[in-house]
């Protein structure tokens, strides 16, 4: 497993946040999109996915949002760019055992891993996982 300091952990969290490069409305027709808002948060976003061939061809979001689910959401975006659908929903299933404590393969979660203390503060779980929920939303049919 890559071993990422506290450090590291927020300087990955901060640059997503500051510079999300997949924080923009879809370029053109044809993504799938689904809307996640928090109660208990600002997050209010919609989560779009461009699903081709079998494939996850692009991934963007748009709205308004905290640091966690900013970042979170643009790491996962990509993430999922370019993946086979099966190998796209393994992603989000190996982030979700993650988020939750679980057995986890982290080979393939790369700068999601900042996530990994999420747990230790379950008022952000919501947070690190709604751009991931809308995904595995879109995904779950394909």
């Amino acid at each position: 497993m890559l071993t990422l300091t506290n450090e590291m952990m927020r300087a990955i969290i901060m640059d997503h946040y500051s510079n999300p490069v997949n924080k923009k409305q879809p370029p053109k027709d044809g993504y799938e999109k689904v809307h996640m808002h928090s109660d208990n948060c600002i997050d209010d976003i919609d989560v779009f996915l461009l699903v081709e061939n079998g494939f996850v061809t692009d991934a963007c979001f748009d709205g308004v949002a905290c640091a966690i689910s900013t970042s979170s959401t643009d790491i996962m975006c990509d993430l999922l760019k370019g993946k086979e659908i099966e190998k796209a929903r393994y992603i989000i299933e190996q982030y979700h055992h993650m988020i939750h404590e679980e057995e986890f393969d982290d080979s393939v979660l790369e700068e999601s891993l900042a996530f990994i203390n999420t747990s230790k503060q379950a008022a952000r779980i919501r947070c690190a996982t709604i751009g991931w929920n809308a995904a595995d939303e879109i995904l779950k049919d394909k």
